[in-house]
Parts: structure tokens; sequence; C-alpha cells
């Protein structure tokens, strides 16, 4: 692994990627928003920057090229398939030998024993609705844009991120194959070490064609089921 290409680079989760992959002597290229790049501070001028869209494919040929591996943080901007053309043109036009890579969070399917409790359902149905009626975001075209990963040939993994938040590193996250397992009851992943799985996901070919779904690795429930291991 040498070059990496971050799609979604302005945001927390893609900043925090940026250093980590910065810090294992990868180069970066990043892809985000023109109105974005100013979130980037001094990591711009570690990184090379692509301004524009995400779901741009000219764009993302451009950026993908020569990169070994691609980090895409699949966000349902807007209500037209955003994440799901960001996913196309990645599966398009990376390398036929990279490692892709995505993020979404765990409410996209990926295991047939996933097991979500009905008020997740419920309220996830209702913020789908609302999102899409004020045209915030299509939360909906994530799991498009799984679909289409999976049908892929490509080399990809996504990750399914539990709840997410700030604060110290709490060490490689553990995972599990389907959401509902208990070692991932907590549902609370840190950031920066949703960030750190990302990338190291890259070079893991264990994880190759695989949907883990994740929870931070101090957190109670993967604690308690490390204990009972």
């Amino acid at each position: 692994m040498r070059r990496v290409g971050i799609i979604g680079v302005s945001g927390k989760l893609g900043q925090y990627m940026a250093r980590e992959a910065l810090d294992r002597g990868y180069e970066v290229v990043g892809v985000c928003r023109e109105q974005s790049t100013g979130k980037l501070g001094d990591l711009a001028e570690a990184i090379s920057v692509l301004p524009g869209d995400t779901n741009d494919r000219r764009l993302i040929r451009e950026a993908v090229a020569s990169c070994d591996g691609v980090l895409t943080v699949l966000v349902p901007w807007g209500t037209r398939h955003y994440a799901s053309g960001t996913a196309q043109a990645v599966l398009d036009y990376a390398r036929a030998d990279a490692r892709l890579i995505f993020s979404c969070g765990w409410h996209v399917p990926g295991h047939e024993k996933d097991h979500y409790p009905r008020t997740t359902l419920l309220a996830q149905s209702a913020m789908t609705k609302l999102m899409r009626a004020i045209r915030v975001m299509d939360i909906d075209d994530q799991v498009e844009a799984a679909r289409l990963i999976y049908a892929s040939d490509t080399r990809w993994t996504v990750v399914r991120g539990s709840t997410l938040e700030e604060g110290e590193s709490q060490g490689l996250p553990v995972w599990a194959d389907y959401v509902g397992h208990p070692k991932l009851a907590s549902d609370r992943t840190r950031r920066v070490d949703y960030a750190r799985f990302m990338v190291e996901a890259l070079t893991d070919d264990d994880l190759v064609r695989k949907t883990p779904a994740i929870v931070g690795r101090l957190t109670q429930s993967a604690l308690v089921h490390e204990k009972s291991a």
C-alpha cells in the first residue's frame, strides 16, 4: 500500500482517516466538496486535494486512478443519489486490484443474521421520511450504495459503524459479522477508532467482501464478551 484515496476527506471521519494514513507513511489524495475544503486546515498542505462533489465521475476517475486503496465515506446528501453515485464511480474507476473500503452505519443491511429492534426500525423509518421530505438527505440511498458494492467483483469491505462519539482512542474497534451480536450492544465507537479500523482494513485481506459491524474496544459489551470468550 503506497497511495490512498479518501473520498469525503473534509468531514471528521475523513480527516481522521487522512491523518492515520499519513502516520503510516501513505501518500493521500482526498476528494471533498469545494465549499468544505476550508475545514481541512493544515491537513490541506500534507495531502493532494481535489475539490468537487464526490459523485462527480470525472473527478473520482482522476482521484483513484493511481491509488492502491480507496476509503469512501458514504454520505447520502440531498435526494439525487449522492451516496450511490459516489459508490458507483469508485467501483467503476478504481484499479482492479485496489482495496476499496466504504463506511456506513449499522442501519445498512449486510448479513442474513442482522437483527434490529422494532423501535429502531420505526425510528429509522420516520427519520428517513423526514430527511427526504425536507430534501436534506436520502438515507435509503446509502442502502442502495451498499447494494451496488455487494454486487461488484471488486476487493471491497463495507464497515458498518455504531453510534460515533469523540474522545481519545480506545484502540482498534472489535467487530462482529452481524448487527445484533451481543458484543455490539453498547453501540458506541470513538470516531478516531472508526477511522483507524477503516485504514487498517486496507491491508487486512480477511475482511475482503465482508461487512463488519464495529463497536469500541473498551465499551462494556465488548469487554464482557472478551471475558466470556
